[in-house]
Formats: C-alpha cells, structure tokens, sequence
C-alpha cells in the first residue's frame, strides 16, 4: 500500500488496534428524510462528538453538514446508487466519481456490489473499473458486499464469506458487510478476507441490546469495526449510541456496559 492511501486507511482505522467506528448516513438518496436524518447538521454534530471515526455518507449530506465535520472525523463518500424507494429496482449504478471524492476531501469511496445478482457481472466490472480509479488516486475504496441468491439469507455464512473475499480480489481496501450471527462463523469471514471488514447494522431494530451483543462478537472474531447507521441514528439519543459504540470497538467495553450507556448516557 502506498503512503498516500496509508495515511487515508490511518484516518478511517486507529493505527492502534486497526478499528473503526463508521457511521453511515447514506439513506436520504435512497428513501428521503426519514425520521433521524431530517436534520443532518445536529445528527454529524452528535457523530463528532460521540468520537466517530468516520462517516460513510453522500455529497448531499456533506453540503448540509459541512460546518459540523471535524479534522478527526472521515469522509467515506458513496458513488453508487441510482435508485429510490418510490419504485426502483434496487441495482447500483455508479452516480458520483473517485475525483469527486478526492475534492470532497474524502479519505475513501464507497461502492455497492450484489454478488449472486442476475446482474452480478455488471455490478463486479463497475466495481472493478471504480478500483482502477481509486488506485491511480491513491484512494481507498469500501466495497458493501451483499451476498443475494436463491435460498440464500443475506447474513448466510458462507455467502458472506464468498461475497467479503470477491470484494477484496477486484479491488477492496474495506469490505462492508452482514454479521454472521456467532463469533465462529464470522471468523471465517475475517480470516478469509486479506481486507478489514466492518459489519453492517440493517434494519432498525427496537431490540438495542442484539445490535450491541452482534457488534461485540464481531470484534472478538477479529472484524475491524461497524458501519452502522438506523441502529445509530434512529435511537433517541444517537450521540450515546456512538460513544457505545466507540466503547465496544475500541475500549474494550462489554455488552452490558454499552447498553446500559445507552439508556443513561
């Protein structure tokens, strides 16, 4: 890796332990305001100062929030998309570029990739030739690797491992992707991706407590981080929920202690 895409990674991942607390908040493209992103000006202000390490979001985002972003917090900014809630049919189109990125101030850019898709060949080469670019930039790229398929649950281990391993070979320097379910299997994943992997949140779920215990045994398995965001944001007080989360990833906080941060905090 050269040192300019070293010094971006080292923005992204605490040199100490190779971690990292992101919070995505690249939803409002997709579905709109939604409750916990109507305002993104005080929602990046809650993310700085619970101590995130990065924020994975769109440029739109960044526009409305510039005045909350600190130097200590990353931009990981998204280049595909392309679709809506109002009736598109969920395929990533690339819509934005690396350079847009680079003039962002970005330290990555992200990009979506369905393996096991009818159209999985065309989403591999848009990721592949977005990696091309990337590299000539000295830009890390996160690649959310989604694994789709017949009989196929997206947290299936061993779709997951398949999918986070691809992502790594046409061109991840970050693989985002499901939690398995239990510290062993997602072990597998992480052992079988030369790439860190940070593990997506999904849906909201009211049951906090899952979500802490899922990113807790991520970490014991060896997995870099979280890339979480309703689960963040959606919650009442989603500053706590960040410092939660910094605790468990990077302090070595249990369950317990996170959740009970959460409901005081």
């Amino acid at each position: 890796m050269n040192p300019g895409k070293r010094m971006r990674m080292n923005s992204i991942f605490r040199p100490g332990n190779g971690r990292s607390v992101i919070v995505a908040i690249d939803h409002g493209g997709i579905a709109g305001p939604i409750p916990g992103i109507v305002k993104p000006a005080p929602l990046m202000r809650a993310c700085v100062q619970g101590g995130a390490d990065a924020v994975l979001t769109t440029r739109g985002f960044v526009k409305a929030s510039s005045e909350e972003w600190a130097p200590t917090t990353a931009l990981i900014l998204r280049l595909t998309g392309g679709f809506t809630v109002l009736g598109g049919r969920f395929e990533e189109e690339q819509i934005s570029s690396p350079e847009t990125a680079l003039r962002y101030g970005a330290a990555a850019a992200a990009v979506t990739v369905k393996f096991g898709h009818p159209r999985e060949g065309d989403f591999i080469r848009q990721a592949s030739l977005v990696a091309d670019s990337c590299e000539q930039w000295s830009l890390p790229l996160m690649i959310e690797a989604m694994a789709k398929g017949k009989d196929l649950k997206s947290t299936d281990p061993e779709g997951v491992k398949l999918a986070a391993r691809a992502a790594q070979e046409i061109g991840a320097d970050i693989v985002k992707s499901y939690y398995t379910g239990d510290p062993d299997s997602f072990h597998s994943v992480v052992e079988g991706c030369p790439a860190p992997v940070v593990i997506l949140g999904g849906e909201k779920t009211e049951d906090l407590e899952q979500v802490l215990t899922e990113v807790h045994g991520s970490i014991q398995a060896g997995g870099a981080g979280i890339a979480i965001g309703r689960n963040i944001w959606q919650h009442a007080n989603p500053q706590a929920v960040v410092e939660a989360m910094v605790g468990l990833v990077h302090e070595g906080w249990t369950v317990k202690q996170a959740l009970k941060h959460c409901q005081t905090g």
